[in-house]
């Protein structure tokens, strides 16, 4: 997947959370509805976030982005700020 790809992604999944914000303002889920596919799409946010970051690190690195594959969420969600 090329750095294009991965930001496409990131730009539809920040619409995705947008959108379940407002559908919950707007009465249209409950909170644990919200919370549920929130909770989904920043896991996969995250991942592609960790995605993209290998590949730009592998880049610079003078390695090929090519080999830089998406890790578990229980490992992206398991890094310190």
């Amino acid at each position: 997947m090329e750095d294009k790809e991965i930001m496409a992604h990131i730009s539809e999944l920040i619409a995705t959370e947008h959108a379940l914000r407002e559908q919950h303002a707007a009465g249209e889920l409950t909170g644990t509805q919200e919370r549920e596919q929130l909770r989904s799409a920043e896991e996969a946010l995250d991942q592609y976030w960790d995605l993209l970051r290998q590949r730009r690190a592998r880049r610079e690195f003078g390695e090929s982005p090519d080999e830089a594959a998406a890790r578990p969420v229980s490992e992206v969600e398991g890094y310190q700020q």
